[in-house]
Order: structure tokens, then C-alpha cells, then sequence
């Protein structure tokens, strides 16, 4: 049965930092609804009414294109060890570019990572947790690598050129202001 909670209490804050994958759910007023896998350990609770993620480069930038047109959130961990859960926090999220006067807070609580491009902070408003007993049990095995040799690959110019090419707007043609000033 499903459970609201006002925020995220520390033993779902436990849940979350034992948790391998996250997905993120964003939607523009008109078009189209993203939801986005995320691994490496990138996801922080600031504290029982926040959260951040360290944003990496990837092959489009909705979530943040979204969030600029209308800041509605879900981010949902899912368990698929022997303990069944699933935990939706639902909030409002932003983006922080380095550019951004916030980024000084955030930042230092992630570990560099090659490709890094923003952060998404998200405001909880509540937290939702269900049993998940259809969920499949899956064993961990490893952070895939690909990513991140894909940037170093890249390298900082490279990186740049690709957002110019591949992240200032979403599919719908939304602005994700990525290198905006």
C-alpha cells in the first residue's frame, strides 16, 4: 500500500544512498514527457527537503529544458534487491550551471566526474513510497565506464562543441540554456 511522507525521513534517505540507478520524470507545458536514467554516484540528500543530482553530459538536456518552462519533478529509486520499494519524491527541480552563484554550494558535495554539465537541485514536496513486489531481483554488478570514457575521450573542448550541437534545445525545440550568460 502506498505511503506519503511530508519529506525524506532518514531511513528513506538510507534507501536512497543504497540505491544503484535513479530515473528522473520532467514535462514541458505541451510536448513531450522525458524520463531519464541515472547511475554513478551522482545523487545527494542535502537534507530532509532537498536533493541534488550532478547532471552529465548526455545525448539530449530535457530535463533541463523542462524544468525552465515549468519546474514539476519526480525522481523514483527502485529496489531491486531482496528488500522490495519503490520511493517517488515529487518537488519542484531548478537547474545550477557553473555560472551560477549556487553552484559553490553544490558542487563540493560531488566527486568530479568527466562530462559533468549542471546541477539539478530539487525542492521536495512529499515522498511516496509503494511495496514494489513486481519488481525483478537483479544482482549489481558494476558502474558501466562508458560515459566517462566517452568524455575523457571528448576532453573539455570537446565537450563544449557537443553541447553546441546536441544540448540547447530539447526535442521540442525548448531552450535548455545551458550556455546561455
Amino acid at each position: 500500500m502506498a505511503k506519503f511522507y511530508p519529506d525524506i525521513t532518514a531511513p528513506l534517505q538510507d534507501f536512497i544512498k543504497d540505491q544503484k540507478v535513479f530515473f528522473t520524470a520532467t514535462a514541458p507545458r505541451q510536448g513531450r514527457i522525458n524520463l531519464s536514467p541515472k547511475g554513478i554516484d551522482t545523487f545527494r540528500c542535502i537534507d530532509n527537503k532537498t536533493v541534488a543530482y550532478l547532471d552529465l553530459t548526455g545525448s539530449g538536456n530535457e530535463t533541463a529544458a523542462h524544468l525552465n518552462e515549468d519546474s514539476r519533478m519526480t525522481i523514483m529509486f527502485c529496489s531491486f534487491s531482496e528488500k522490495p520499494l519503490i520511493l517517488r519524491l515529487y518537488g519542484q527541480g531548478k537547474v545550477i550551471h557553473p555560472r551560477n552563484e549556487d553552484w559553490q554550494s553544490f558542487y563540493p558535495l560531488f566527486n568530479p566526474v568527466p562530462g559533468e554539465r549542471q546541477i539539478i537541485v530539487m525542492d521536495v514536496d512529499s515522498a511516496q513510497t509503494s511495496c514494489g513486489f513486481g519488481v525483478p531481483l537483479y544482482e549489481f554488478k558494476e558502474e558501466r565506464e562508458t560515459l566517462i570514457q566517452w568524455a575523457d575521450n571528448k576532453g573539455e573542448q570537446g565537450i563544449h562543441e557537443y553541447w553546441k550541437t546536441k544540448n540547447l534545445k530539447s526535442i521540442d525545440g525548448l531552450p535548455t540554456k545551458l550556455l546561455e550568460d
